[in-house]
């Protein structure tokens, strides 16, 4: 989440759009976040319905120690015999999985007694 939001400042809407979430574990989320201190938060002046939402200081600090262990972890794929072709292929594996997940997410929420 704290790199789908990255530098900028979103709705929670849009955040869902960038994010493959499902609408509540967003908004639990993003609360637990704001409580923690990685995020601020605060109602559109246009559209109070609206809540904007950005990464405070601590959240960049994180995303940003995430992203050097990420690009660490990259480094050392070669010492540990990983070709590209393995990650592309598992790349569009995980992709797949995703796809799946989601749409079992989806249909799981629409065929609820919640959802009528």
């Amino acid at each position: 989440m704290l790199f789908n939001i990255g530098e900028a400042e979103m709705t929670m809407g849009e955040l869902t759009l960038r994010g493959c979430y499902l609408g509540s574990n967003v908004t639990y989320n993003v609360k637990k976040l704001v409580e923690q201190g990685y995020l601020a938060h605060h109602r559109s002046a246009h559209d109070r319905r609206l809540v904007h939402i950005r990464l405070t200081e601590k959240g960049q600090s994180l995303r940003d120690g995430l992203v050097g262990m990420h690009e660490r972890h990259v480094s050392m794929l070669p010492a540990a015999d990983v070709a590209v072709d393995d990650l592309q292929t598992a790349k569009v594996t995980f992709r797949g999985l995703q796809r799946f997940w989601s749409h079992i997410g989806q249909t799981q929420v629409q065929r609820s007694p919640l959802a009528a």
